[in-house]
């Protein structure tokens, strides 16, 4: 089955050594840096391969959070900022900038960067579990709960961290604010596709599909919007546009079968004609994505049953509304088409909230005063201006993508 879901790479760095200098020797403090540094590695290992279970990575980046939290706070004082933040020069590439690494000597930039990878692996273990055969309810439910814990992860980067690394930005590296507003947006609005495909699946209400197709096409109109000046984004803002443009096809569909059953036969086919102009703004824009060069492995969501099976059951419907108007209605068709629910009152998904480990019990006062005082040195977070080497791209476990139809009517595989 095609790809449905558009993915960007994970970001890339280098191995950390954490050779953070003693004022005096402490073997728990030479302990802690050889632990930062293996449990490191470990989480790194893991991290491309998006079928380990959600326990694993979040083993792993607990076990490697919990001794980083010792270089972002004060183990003896949780209200002040570690001694020890600009002690160590973490290099990291940025998702939509190809292979250059930028380089910071701050430990927010890793805890910032180490978060980011993890919402990444949610949105791709999300797709993971949607491209299996024949979904269970267990998986669907896999794929939503790993959508808003993604957004989660970008909500919580974006309020706690994001501020602490403001002379960092670059634009449409990972830092920029406009760049983790599409992320979150786009998480939360596949988190809601699956809420929609369910709501399709159990046949609810026309009007309520109508409402929430709606809402999940503005989501990612949003999300494309947050990208609009910034071109390394053009090929992902295609993709958000192309599914912006297929929900609100969605939505009409269902708010002209929602017409029709209260006889209003005029507006459903008005309702239906529209649905058939935004699919056709869709299948451009898909055009268009596949034709557009990026940093990421490109989508298919055109050769997808759940798009490709949209467009003649609109023309059915259509035909069919056509037909009882002639026959039995006799209404005007109007010039403009319905309105839209603007609010859906059911199945809208807000990110779940993101909460890092504690500080590791090997940080004890007696370790932490073992460590030199970093901020008594006069150098700044940024490295030296030396053009960095380009770092070799993660490679990702390849994930399967099954060649079966969805056996039910809307082709959409979620249920």
């Amino acid at each position: 089955m095609a790809h449905w879901f558009h993915r960007n790479v994970f970001k890339a760095t280098t191995i950390v050594h954490f050779d953070i200098p003693f004022v005096h020797q402490d073997g728990q403090a030479v302990q802690l840096c050889s632990q930062l540094k293996q449990t490191r590695q470990g989480l790194l290992q893991v991290l491309p391969d998006v079928n380990y279970g959600p326990e694993t990575i979040e083993s792993a980046f607990g076990s490697y959070f919990s001794l980083l939290m010792g270089l972002l706070t004060d183990p003896t004082d949780a209200n002040q900022v570690s001694k020890l933040r600009q002690s160590v020069v973490f290099k990291w590439t940025n998702s939509l900038l190809g292979n250059s690494p930028q380089v910071v000597k701050d430990s927010f930039f890793e805890a910032f960067n180490i978060c980011f990878n993890l919402a990444i692996w949610y949105m791709k273990h999300a797709s993971m579990v949607a491209a299996k055969d024949d979904i269970t309810l267990d998986e669907a439910k896999d794929v939503h709960v790993s959508l808003k814990k993604a957004a989660g992860i970008f909500q919580f980067i974006q309020s706690m961290y994001l501020p602490q690394l403001g002379s960092e930005q670059i634009e449409a590296g990972d830092l920029d604010r406009r760049i983790l507003a599409a992320y979150l947006t786009q998480c939360t609005a596949e988190a809601q596709e699956v809420t929609l495909a369910r709501a399709v699946e159990l046949k609810h209400n026309p009007c309520l599909i109508s409402s929430l197709a709606f809402e999940t096409s503005k989501m990612f109109s949003d999300a494309a919007a947050s990208l609009r000046s910034l071109e390394p984004a053009a090929q992902w803002k295609l993709y958000l546009q192309l599914k912006s443009a297929f929900y609100k096809a969605f939505a009409y569909k269902y708010c002209g079968e929602n017409l029709l059953s209260q006889d209003k036969c005029g507006d459903a086919i008005r309702a239906l004609k529209e649905a058939l102009a935004c699919y056709g703004q869709a299948s451009e824009l898909c055009k268009e994505y596949s034709k557009k060069k990026g940093p990421a492995p490109k989508a298919s969501p055109e050769d997808h049953p759940f798009f490709k099976r949209l467009a003649p059951q609109l023309k059915i419907t259509l035909e069919k509304c056509e037909r009882e108007n002639g026959f039995i209605y006799h209404q005007k068709v109007p010039h403009d088409p319905p309105q839209l629910e603007e609010k859906a009152t059911y199945g809208l998904v807000n990110p779940d909230d993101f909460g890092i480990p504690s500080i590791s019990k090997l940080w004890t006062p007696v370790t932490y005063a073992a460590f030199n005082d970093a901020t008594s040195k006069s150098n700044s977070n940024s490295t030296s201006k030396k053009p960095e080497k380009d770092l070799p791209p993660v490679k990702e476990t390849p994930v399967h993508q099954t060649s079966k139809e969805p056996k039910n009517e809307n082709g959409c595989s979620l249920q």
